[in-house]
């Protein structure tokens, strides 16, 4: 049998949450104030049989992704531009822009996710790091990160839209790297 609780702030959390019943209380936590009933308000939980996309059509990303409960998943950490001229000059010779470290990284991404059986059109999820571009007077190029991001999700070849987080940070580990990323991917259901 469920217990009742206290409808205060960890009632509505739960409630938020999805768990159990709730019952509203009077504010002593006695039984219900007498002109008012008690509300139950029935646990109800959809497991989605699919990995399914939301969000709006206009969006090139997702607001959010349900996976089933028994889909394995696969997490990358977070990922770096691969070097193209290790006695290049500047950052741009050694590493280049956002747009091409982006385009490096998420080639790497369909290279690894090849070796698992998978695509890019598995990716549910995308965090992103973005440092600031001298080049562009200390400002983050996401409008690079976004054209790199296009040319591998929502589009012809790959219509998946990931959930997608783009944060800005002061840097990373390297001083030449622009960007970091990190996935999640869903293996299909067999």
């Amino acid at each position: 049998m469920k217990k009742p609780m206290k409808l205060g702030i960890a009632g509505l959390l739960a409630l938020s949450l999805g768990f159990g019943s709730l019952h509203a209380f009077s504010s002593d936590g006695g039984e219900p104030a007498p002109d008012t009933e008690a509300e139950t308000v029935e646990e109800t939980t959809v497991v989605p049989d699919e990995v399914t996309f939301y969000g709006s059509e206009s969006s090139t990303i997702s607001s959010a992704v349900t996976i089933p409960a028994d889909t394995t998943l696969w997490y990358s950490s977070g990922s770096v531009p691969p070097e193209l001229d290790p006695d290049g000059e500047t950052v741009y010779e050694r590493y280049g822009d956002t747009k091409q470290q982006a385009i490096g990284i998420l080639e790497q991404f369909e290279e690894d996710l090849e070796e698992e059986g998978l695509s890019l059109a598995d990716v549910t999820y995308l965090r992103v790091y973005i440092t600031p571009d001298e080049a562009l007077d200390g400002e983050m190029d996401y409008t690079g990160w976004f054209e790199a991001y296009g040319e591998f999700f929502d589009n012809d070849s790959n219509p998946v839209k990931p959930a997608r987080s783009t944060v800005g940070v002061a840097g990373l580990v390297n001083s030449d790297w622009l960007i970091e990323i990190e996935a999640v991917a869903a293996y299909p259901e067999d």
